[in-house]
């Protein structure tokens, strides 16, 4: 062995140590842009966005009719495509390393997925402003962040590209549980809007999701 070829690092030392210094120095704002273009983040608004369009269309053709059962099971499968689009962000196309080298990255999972869930209420509500949705904004706030707190626990132990099953899988047994007029709250689409114990275990689920998400994020099947 030469002189020269002993004091050449390892070729994987080489490229790894710098490639974390790098991504440590960069700037918030680069790391957050980053972020969100690979959670495909615009395309999930421009989903969002459309959910509420076609909530706004079906509301406008009488699409949903009357009260009660009837005039909620719609609006619970289009709630529960939001939390699908949200959950399917979660997935990370970089896997274990953006884990080992993002100190970051907690608060930008939490930052996502909070402002989608945000912006998946603002779409369904502005949807339904105009035409009066039988429940109002409360039911759609109360399902939607549910649901999206399912999505996110979904993404937690199955990963991103499969979390969407979780919260659409919820929504066809909550359009069961509104025929059956079960009365646990833990069917919350199923009770008024203003039930307390509704409130509380979509809240549950919003705060466990957002909490999982944050600290683990979407399982990597790869690697897990």
């Amino acid at each position: 062995m030469t002189a020269a070829s002993a004091r050449r690092p390892p070729a994987g030392a080489g490229a790894t140590a710098p490639g974390r210094a790098s991504l440590t120095r960069m700037r918030p704002a680069r790391l957050a842009h980053l972020h969100l273009a690979s959670r495909r983040v615009p395309a999930a608004l421009a989903v969002l966005a459309a959910c509420g369009i076609v909530l706004r269309i079906a509301l406008y053709w009488h699409w949903i009719s009357g009260t009660g059962d009837s005039a909620q099971g719609l609006p619970v499968m289009i709630e529960g495509a939001t939390a699908a689009v949200i959950a399917v962000t979660t997935a990370s196309p970089f896997g274990e390393p953006e884990r080992a080298t993002g100190r970051w990255l907690p608060y930008l999972r939490l930052a996502t997925a909070l402002a989608l869930s945000l912006a998946a209420v603002g779409a369904l509500a502005a949807g339904a402003a105009a035409a009066g949705l039988d429940d109002g904004t409360l039911a759609i706030l109360r399902n939607a962040a549910g649901l999206d707190g399912i999505g996110l626990l979904s993404a937690a132990v199955v990963g991103g590209g499969l979390a969407w099953a979780g919260p659409l899988a919820y929504a066809a047994v909550a359009e069961f549980a509104l025929v059956q007029g079960w009365t646990t709250p833990w069917m919350w689409p199923a009770r008024p809007p203003h039930d307390l114990g509704a409130v509380l275990c979509a809240g549950l689920a919003f705060t466990a999701g957002m909490a999982v998400i944050t600290v683990r994020g979407a399982r990597d099947a790869a690697h897990e």
